[in-house]
């Protein structure tokens, strides 16, 4: 019979690390997961010139949070064919003149830490012409406003016309030491007088950390959008400030920011660290 062999306390003691290290590396194996899209995205809106469409971003496994970017595309009449529309890239896509006869669809991607995903949506109803909207271009390239309405679509303002800032109020009228948050809207028409709907508008504080910087939004059907700003520490600049200047730009989608129907302004409201 043989006789039963005892392991000394530091072979005990090895064999205890060795365990706790295989133990504890189950514990806290990696279990994030890549995004995998399990429903496509879905494009919502008129599929008509002037029209803005807008897309969700589907479902999508994963380990959250999740960062999502988006391309829209050109395709032809069937949804093939399609090419990438330069500038695209947010969630909403404001139907141009040259869309007209063919479809849209939009690519989502979903990112986190351990990997992308893309997944496209079905291709739109074929483009229709605008119904209530412009009813042509005239040689200026200002779309001739049609009866009853209010404005015109930015999709149909072409060279040589541009966009220009009509209008800039703020609300309060003046910005004091106490002011926490201000609404500045901002008015935008095509050089013929006519208010555009559509238009991209950025507005910044000058110079930078003063006001927060609001994302750019579209002007509505009477050429107008509301921006929020929020004052931050590098307001006031100067102990005896007087104004507070703002960058403004207005600019068609798709077009380079600094080219195409795009413009750009400074705009001064009035401070009174003494109010």
């Amino acid at each position: 019979m043989k006789k039963m062999r005892w392991l000394g306390l530091p072979a005990v003691a090895a064999f205890a690390v060795v365990l706790f290290a295989v133990t504890a590396g189950i514990g806290s194996a990696r279990t994030a997961t890549a995004p995998s899209n399990t429903t496509p995205p879905k494009i919502t809106g008129t599929a008509q010139v002037g029209q803005q469409l807008t897309t969700d971003n589907g479902s999508w496994n994963g380990t959250a949070p999740f960062t999502y970017t988006y391309q829209w595309r050109i395709c032809d009449q069937n949804g093939n064919g399609c090419h990438d529309i330069t500038g695209a890239t947010n969630n909403t896509y404001t139907v141009k003149s040259d869309d007209q006869g063919n479809t849209i669809r939009v690519i989502v991607s979903a990112k986190n830490s351990d990997g992308t995903d893309s997944s496209t949506s079905a291709q739109t109803a074929s483009i229709t012409a605008a119904s209530s909207g412009s009813t042509g271009t005239t040689t200026s390239g200002c779309p001739k406003l049609a009866a009853g309405a209010s404005s015109v679509s930015v999709a149909d303002v072409a060279s040589p016309a541009r966009l220009q800032i009509t209008q800039v109020t703020s609300n309060p009228s003046v910005i004091t030491r106490g002011t926490g948050l201000f609404t500045v809207t901002i008015h935008v028409a095509d050089t013929c007088g006519d208010p555009v709907q559509g238009a991209q508008v950025y507005a910044t504080g000058v110079p930078y950390h003063m006001v927060s910087i609001p994302g750019t939004q579209s002007t509505d059907a009477n050429g107008s959008v509301s921006v929020q700003f929020k004052t931050m520490s590098g307001f006031p600049a100067t102990p005896r400030q007087r104004l507070m200047v703002l960058f403004v730009r207005a600019s068609k989608q798709g077009d380079p920011v600094l080219a195409g129907i795009s413009t750009r302004r400074l705009v001064s409201l009035h401070v009174n660290l003494n109010g």
